[in-house]
């Protein structure tokens, strides 16, 4: 069979040789090879030591005749001058309906056992670029089932989100309460650069099994290589844009976009790009937009893509390189306060630091008027809450203030919710007409 093939096969197309480079060096987590043209973007196998698997990588690089490599895997037992061969050129996976409930790595690899996954369209390298004037505008709520996003930050479908906050004040926990009560048709989740412990913690608790049911998780934990973590977080939206071009509401949640920068610093700077604010190298900056732009609507006038960002403040600092180009580019963040988790106040949401862009399009007028009455009532109370326990607030200089003291109790135990507990949209704008009633 294969002679026949080849007979068939002109002069120039029959294959006389194989293109090999040759392992040069190792820095780090980048490997330099020469003797072989690589195109970048080019997946390549490496020789390992005898009697082992070679190692899988991609070329992220080039300068003169040396191509930098980086592998998917943490590069152990390599050898000067071990073989560097090309890839054969892999086919697209295909993707359907079968991938929801399904957990996968970067490379679309199920990793939960459950068997090979199949579908019947295959899946594109990347999400598709869409024209900003055919997208689909913004125009309707989503409900993500959380009272004081639902209340006073409300969500659009197609909107983008950020929730931005320091370690340990509640991000994750808020995002398996949204993955839990969110209205959509499918959910994709990526779990980029967390720890261990916490995915199957996320998936187990925060998800379910009825969540799971509806999901497509892909996983990259921190053990993963920097190029993992990449090609993770940009798998997430790749499938989250083919099932909202398959006419579905598609919530894609990314816990966290900052490990997604940190993985684009490390590949940055291992090939020699020079740090500019933090440690961050500038491309850095001009990808974050590339990957969040890629989310949203489409063209078509049924299905939707509604994102939600995790984004670590290190050190509690809003005006972190990465919260603020983050809060630039997306369509809303939302400020989760140690001092709010501190006093016992969860979901740990600083309402007046927080803003939806897309709340104007997609709340009723009356809605519009009670979130902003409650928001001034909150700022009166601020004004005057130091004073309160020394006795120095004299009630009767201003009605506003007055009411703001006396509402507060109330407006505090509206904004709290309990992790199992519900909230649906129509509910809450109904409580919260009721709170100044």
């Amino acid at each position: 069979m294969i002679a026949e093939a080849l007979r068939r096969l002109s002069l120039d197309e029959v294959p006389v040789a194989t293109p090999t480079g040759r392992l040069v060096g190792v820095s780090g987590l980048l490997l330099e090879s020469t003797g072989c043209a690589l195109r970048t973007g080019q997946r390549c196998m490496v020789e390992m030591g005898e009697g082992q698997p070679w190692m899988a990588a991609q070329v992220v690089g080039f300068r003169n005749e040396v191509s930098y490599l980086m592998p998917f895997k943490k590069p152990e037992g390599l050898l000067t001058g071990a073989r560097v061969l090309p890839a054969p050129e892999r086919a697209a996976p295909m993707i359907g309906p079968q991938w929801l409930g399904r957990i996968v790595n970067g490379l679309g690899e199920p990793v939960d056992g459950l068997g090979r996954l199949v579908g019947d369209t295959p899946l594109p390298s990347a999400p598709p670029k869409i024209n900003p004037l055919r997208k689909k505008p913004v125009t309707e709520p989503l409900d993500v089932g959380v009272r004081a996003i639902n209340s006073m930050l409300t969500i659009g479908r197609g909107q983008r989100v950020g929730l931005m906050a320091g370690s340990g004040v509640g991000k994750s926990v808020l995002l398996g309460l949204i993955t839990r009560q969110t209205v959509a048709d499918v959910v994709v989740v990526g779990l980029i650069g967390e720890r261990g412990r916490e995915v199957r913690e996320f998936i187990d608790m925060s998800l379910g099994p009825a969540g799971l049911a509806r999901s497509v998780v892909v996983l990259a934990p921190a053990d993963e290589s920097p190029l993992m973590r990449l090609m993770a977080t940009e798998l997430c939206h790749t499938i989250a844009a083919h099932y909202r071009d398959q006419g579905l509401n598609v919530l894609l949640l990314v816990d966290s976009l900052t490990r997604y920068a940190m993985a684009r610093r490390e590949v940055a700077l291992s090939l020699g790009e020079p740090p500019a604010t933090r440690g961050y190298p500038p491309s850095v900056f001009s990808l974050l937009p590339e990957l969040v732009e890629s989310a949203g609507n489409g063209e078509h006038e049924r299905g939707s893509m509604s994102a939600i960002y995790t984004v670590l403040a290190e050190g509690d600092d809003q005006q972190d390189p990465v919260v603020d180009t983050a809060r630039a580019i997306l369509d809303g963040h939302i400020v989760l306060s140690r001092a709010l988790a501190e006093r016992g106040h969860y979901p740990a949401i600083d309402v007046a630091q927080s803003i939806s862009r897309c709340m104007a399009l997609v709340a009723s007028k009356p809605h519009l008027a009670a979130a902003s009455q409650v928001k001034q009532l909150m700022s009166r109370y601020e004004q005057v809450r130091e004073l309160l326990p020394l006795g120095a607030y004299v009630p009767g200089a201003d009605p506003l203030t007055d009411r703001a003291v006396a509402l507060i109790p109330r407006i505090e135990a509206f904004l709290q919710q309990g992790t199992r507990e519900a909230a649906p949209l129509a509910d809450v704008v109904r409580q919260l007409e009721e709170l100044l009633a």
